[in-house]
Formats: structure tokens, C-alpha cells, sequence
């Protein structure tokens, strides 16, 4: 019997539609052993694990154009683009409560990925709560640069783990998940291009040569990591599932007409492929 992971992108805004992928996954009982989640991967992953259904598309269209949820006035006050109070803290534990006693009690391993400033690596956390300042591993992981403050965990100063590793499968694979189900948030084909921020990365990052480093090569790392699932897929080790079409939708999107038509985007993918999901969990429990 094969462990089976849960490998999620990120993506800002565009995450979403894991939301909707996920959704369905929980309609239809589609259990896993491990979830790996890179920032919005990370953030939507949450919300599987403790098995509510809609939270990520309830709260994202309640709140999206709400200016303590993300605005350019959060970020010039306090650093960063997305509330971090507001969306950590007020909005989970008040305003649309996150099941923490349900994740705490899942079976399921739950890893998200951050960078490491000083080092330029990606860094692996298990996360069995993200209650209290756990949380803020979570963050960390969706801490863009340039929208966000450093997140400084432990004496390990973190940002977006995307920057190391978009696509963390060879990670899960190292952690003994041999067989994963991986949701990406770009269609096939894409292929990701050098920063056009670099130049602004390295006057707010100059204290960080690896982290720059590191950035400055991201994209021949998500290529390479599309290209190894890809290869994946085709031998059987991955079941892949990503958009079937191009939406617009920005990484910091807040008008909620977009954010429902990548969900529901996300839903639509996830139901054309759920006999196929459902074989793959089966043989993998063999």
C-alpha cells in the first residue's frame, strides 16, 4: 500500500480554483495521507484538511474588496499587502471560524513550504495545528516579497515558498508519499519567464544574496518541476489536475466575479476527472 500525497500550488489569487478542486474532493471523499500546500496551496489546504466545504470561495467573496483583506493601504500602514491581522487572526477565529479541533484530529500530515531568506532553500514545515502562533507558518508561506514583511519563526527569517519550490512533489516523494495527486493553477503549456522584479527584489532584498539568487532562478525551477510531474503523470506516479482553460485572473485579484469563475473552474476540472482520481486512490491503497 502506497502513501498518498497532496501536492498544491500556489498562486495568489489564482489559488481559488484549488479551493474548488478541493471542494469537490471532500464532496466525493477523496482521502488522502499527506497534504503539502505552497502558499495559497497552503492557505486552501487548510480548509481540506478540517473538511469545510465552501469555506475558501465563502470568505473570498465576502471579503474580497474588504480593505483590511488586502489593499495598497494595508500595505503602505503596515507592510503588508494582505491583512495580516484581519485575515490570520479576526477572519478565522471570528468572522468565518476555521475548524481547528477537526484538523488537529485528522489522520492527514500536513506540510506547507516557505523560503528561507538567508539561505535561498525551501524549507519543509509539518504543521499537526494551526492554531495560535502555528499560523503563522502558514503565512510565511504566502508571504509574497515586496507585498510582505519577512516572517520570523524560530530565528528563520521566511518568505513565499514558491520562490524555492512551486511545486513541491520531488519534496513529498523524499518525505515517503510515493503516489500524489497534484493540483496546479496554470493551464498546460505554460512556461514561466524570468522576474521582471528582480531589480526592485534586490534594493529590498540586498541583505539576502541567496534569497536573490534563489529568485533569480525560479523559473527554470518551476519549469523543471512542471516538467518532472509531467513526466510523473505519465508513468503512472501522478494523477495531475489543472486548469483546462485560461482565465484572467490576477495574482492579487479581488473583484469577486473572477474569483467564482476560477473556483467554479476549478470544481468543473475536478469533476471531469474524479472516475480518474478515484482509480488512482484505489490502486494506490492496493
Amino acid at each position: 500500500m502506497a502513501k498518498i500525497g497532496l501536492v498544491l500550488e500556489g498562486g495568489g489569487s489564482r489559488g481559488i480554483y484549488t479551493a474548488g478542486v478541493l471542494d469537490v474532493f471532500l464532496e466525493n471523499d477523496i482521502a488522502v495521507d499527506g497534504v503539502i500546500g505552497v502558499s495559497a496551496g497552503a492557505i486552501h489546504g487548510c480548509s481540506y484538511v478540517s473538511k469545510q466545504i465552501g469555506r475558501s470561495i465563502g470568505y473570498a467573496m465576502k471579503y474580497s474588496r474588504d480593505p483590511r483583506y488586502m489593499s495598497l493601504r494595508s500595505l503602505l500602514k503596515t507592510g503588508d499587502y494582505v491583512g495580516v491581522e484581519f485575515c490570520y487572526h479576526e477572519l478565522p477565529e471570528k468572522l468565518y471560524p476555521f475548524d481547528n479541533d477537526t484538523f488537529e484530529a485528522s489522520p492527514i500530515d500536513f506540510y506547507v513550504t516557505c523560503t528561507d531568506v538567508e539561505s535561498g532553500q525551501a524549507v519543509y514545515q509539518k504543521c499537526p495545528s494551526v492554531r495560535g502562533n502555528d499560523i503563522d507558518w502558514v503565512r510565511a508561506s504566502a508571504s509574497l516579497p515586496l507585498f510582505s514583511r519577512i516572517v520570523e519563526i524560530e530565528g528563520q527569517k521566511l518568505l513565499d515558498g514558491g520562490i524555492a519550490d512551486s511545486i513541491p512533489l520531488k519534496a513529498f516523494e523524499k518525505l515517503g508519499f510515493e503516489r500524489n495527486i497534484v493540483i496546479l493553477t496554470r493551464i498546460a503549456g505554460y512556461q514561466k519567464k524570468p522576474t521582471s522584479s528582480m531589480p526592485l527584489l534586490r534594493r529590498s532584498l540586498k541583505a539576502y544574496p541567496k534569497f536573490l539568487q534563489t529568485a533569480q532562478n525560479r523559473h527554470n525551477i518551476y519549469n523543471q518541476e512542471v516538467a518532472y510531474t509531467e513526466k510523473e503523470e505519465r508513468e503512472g506516479n501522478v494523477c495531475l489536475i489543472r486548469p483546462s482553460e485560461y482565465l484572467k485572473v490576477g495574482r492579487l485579484e479581488r473583484k469577486p466575479e473572477k474569483l467564482q469563475e476560477m473556483y467554479e473552474l476549478g470544481r468543473k476540472d475536478a469533476l471531469a476527472k474524479l472516475a480518474e482520481v478515484k482509480r488512482f486512490v484505489e490502486e494506490s491503497k492496493k
